[in-house]
């Protein structure tokens, strides 16, 4: 007997419904080709939340992007199953996946946000790339890291032309134009508005 998902309402209703609104099925699709090319072995079923479930599939990427770091197990039980998410995502954290890029163990396990899910195989296919660990990734290149080519001299120099603006300097200008506190102002000169009229 299977076990019924609890109903949504208010406020996790709106939240789950604008996250399967976002959800994009290429994006999924992306990820799963990217496994089944870097493992060389389809995935299980059709159904992408629920042959990732067990974390057998994503520790065996861990596996091959860095190879004796993980230990996992192929389980019915769920707090083996969870385990081996956990696994995962460690791997992927030591990796240099930042945890921003990450998911929770129960967004995958009990599907509450795949699409951080698929973010997270993305992110973790930029690192692998990067490392050289598997030849494509999916979306944007990670940047390379540039040293700052800054000498002391020119540093200083910068600094000496920001404070002089910071500190009020405007070449001499004085308060001599202000009238007493409270008296009206004329202002003359163009006006401002002639080039909408």
């Amino acid at each position: 007997m299977e076990e019924e998902e609890p109903a949504l309402y208010g406020l996790d209703k709106e939240i789950q419904e604008r996250m399967n609104a976002k959800y994009s099925v290429e994006r999924e699709q992306e990820a799963r080709q990217w496994i089944e090319d870097l493992l060389q072995e389809p995935f299980p079923s059709d159904d992408f939340a629920e042959s990732l479930k067990d974390g057998v599939i994503l520790c065996k990427v861990i596996d091959k992007l860095a190879p004796g770091r993980v230990k996992f197990k192929k389980s019915r039980m769920p707090f083996i199953q969870m385990e081996n998410i956990s696994t995962f995502l460690a791997g992927a954290e030591a990796l240099g996946v930042p945890k921003h890029d990450l998911f929770q163990t129960v967004d995958l396990f009990e599907q509450k946000n795949m699409m951080q899910v698929v973010d997270a195989i993305h992110s973790l296919s930029r690192f692998g790339y990067k490392a050289g660990m598997c030849s494509k990734y999916l979306g944007p290149k990670l940047a390379d890291k540039q040293a700052s080519t800054l000498t002391k001299e020119k540093l200083r120099a910068a600094d000496a032309a920001i404070n002089t603006y910071q500190y009020g300097y405007n070449k001499g200008s004085t308060q001599s134009g202000m009238s007493s506190f409270g008296a009206q102002r004329e202002i003359v000169g163009k006006d401002p508005y002639a080039q909408y009229k």
